[in-house]
C-alpha cells in the first residue's frame, strides 16, 4: 500500500506540474492542452470504441511478431552458442543488427511485403529478435561445463540436452532477454504503424499530428504507456517472481 501511495502521489504531482505549465501559458493550448482536456479526449476515444479497436489491432500484430521473435531468437541463440561456425557467421551479423534501429527496416519491408500487416510484423520481429538471440547466446555460454557433462552422463543428448539442460539452466537470463525483446518489439510496432495508414495506435498518433490535435496525440501516448505498464506488471513482473522463486533466487 505504501508503494501504491507513493506512485499515486508522484502521478498527482506530475499532473499538477503539467497544469502549472499550462497556466503559465508557455505554449498555446493547441500545442500543450491541459490535463482535463486530454483526459476528456481519452475518455471519448475509449467510449466510442476507436481506441479499443486500435489497441486490439496493435496488440494482435505485437503478439504475432513477438511470438516469432521468441521462437526464432531462442533457437538461433542456442545454435550460435553451441556452434563455432554459427558464432563466426550468424553471431557477428546479429551483433551488428543490434545497433540498427528497427525503423530502418521499414523501407525494405514495404518493398518486400507491401502496405499490409506483414510489413509491420516484419519490422517488429527485426526489432526484438537480435536482443533475444544475444541474451540466449550469452546465457548458454555462462552455464558451467560441469552441468553439461552431468546432463550427458544422465542420457541427455541432442534435442534433450538443449531443451532439458541448456535452456532450463539459462532460463532466468533468457527471460530478461525476452523482457527486453518485448520492449523493442513494442517500440518497433509503434514506429511501423506511424509510417503508413493502418488501424492501430500508431495510426491514431499520426492522425492527431496531421489534424493538429495535440489532445489526441497525448491521449494515445498515455494509452501506450499504460499498456506497457500493465503488461510489465501483470506478465513479466509476475513471471519474474515465480521464476526467481523456482530457481532459488529469492528466500
Amino acid at each position: 500500500m505504501k508503494d501504491i501511495g507513493l506512485k499515486a502521489l508522484f502521478l498527482l504531482l506530475l499532473v499538477a506540474g503539467w497544469q502549472v505549465i499550462v497556466a503559465l501559458e508557455i505554449w498555446p493550448d493547441y500545442l500543450l492542452p491541459p490535463p482535463g482536456q486530454v483526459a476528456s479526449t481519452l475518455n471519448t476515444g475509449i467510449a466510442s470504441g476507436d481506441y479499443l479497436l486500435a489497441t486490439g489491432a496493435s496488440l494482435k500484430r505485437l503478439a504475432i511478431g513477438y511470438a516469432l521473435s521468441v521462437v526464432l531468437g531462442i533457437s538461433l541463440g542456442l545454435l550460435v552458442a553451441r556452434s563455432r561456425l554459427a558464432e563466426k557467421t550468424s553471431g557477428t551479423l546479429i551483433l551488428g543488427l543490434r545497433t540498427l534501429p528497427s525503423v530502418c527496416w521499414m523501407p525494405l519491408a514495404l518493398l518486400w511485403f507491401g502496405l499490409d500487416d506483414t510489413s509491420i510484423i516484419f519490422v517488429t520481429v527485426a526489432g526484438s529478435l537480435p536482443s533475444i538471440t544475444s541474451a540466449t547466446q550469452t546465457s548458454i555460454r555462462q552455464i558451467p561445463p560441469l552441468w553439461v557433462r552431468a546432463g550427458r552422463n544422465m542420457g541427455a543428448t541432442g534435442s534433450k540436452l538443449y531443451l532439458h539442460v541448456l535452456l532450463l539452466a539459462a532460463l532466468p537470463t533468457v527471460f530478461e532477454g525476452m523482457r527486453q525483446g518485448w520492449s523493442f518489439a513494442w517500440r518497433s510496432l509503434m514506429g511501423g504503424e506511424l509510417l503508413f495508414v493502418t488501424a492501430g495506435l500508431g495510426h491514431l498518433l499520426n492522425m492527431g499530428r496531421e489534424l493538429n490535435d495535440m489532445s489526441q496525440v497525448l491521449a494515445v501516448m498515455i494509452l501506450i504507456v499504460a499498456i506497457g505498464l500493465v503488461t510489465e506488471g501483470l506478465l513479466f513482473s509476475v513471471a519474474e517472481k515465480k521464476l526467481a522463486a523456482r530457481w532459488g533466487f529469492k528466500h
